[in-house]
């Protein structure tokens, strides 16, 4: 049975609480994507085109600055990588995660929340971003992911 790193990226907690169901539906070990910089309620109104996530996502480049690091990835040979969708996209801290973590010869699945958008778009950009890894799958989740959802995705 391979190991598995459940990281994610959580803004307001939707994301988190999926995540923590899905370590424990699959025995994995979570990491939280922190950012060093914390997002406010103004950070996240993606009516305003100034706020700090509207920014961000304008300028692909950006890289929020992730506050820790996974120790002992080596040790895994799956990682799921979950985020809110934000434009249709992973926030652009997702990145900073890929880029600051070796995930070669890693599987990884993308796991996504979203009040409606698809996982697709952020899913295949990533796939395309970062086409040397390994992307098995992707799946968007719902704040009440079943047992089932996850083992019949991922398991």
């Amino acid at each position: 049975m391979s190991k598995i790193l459940v990281s994610f990226f959580s803004a307001s907690g939707v994301t988190k609480g999926v995540a923590s169901k899905i370590a424990d539906i699959t025995g994995g070990d979570l990491f939280e994507i922190e950012p060093v910089n914390k997002y406010t309620n103004e950070d996240l109104n993606w009516n305003n085109a100034n706020s700090r996530s509207s920014v961000e996502m304008k300028n692909l480049e950006s890289r929020p600055e992730v506050k820790n690091k996974v120790s002992n990835l080596s040790d895994y040979d799956t990682v799921l990588i979950g985020f809110p969708v934000w434009w249709d996209l992973a926030p652009t801290i997702v990145n900073t995660f890929i880029e600051e973590n070796n995930l070669e010869n890693k599987k990884i699945y993308v796991f996504a929340t979203s009040g409606g958008s698809s996982v697709n778009n952020s899913f295949n950009t990533l796939k395309n971003t970062y086409s040397n890894l390994n992307f098995i799958s992707a799946k968007r989740f719902s704040s009440n992911v079943s047992e089932n959802d996850v083992t019949s995705w991922i398991m």
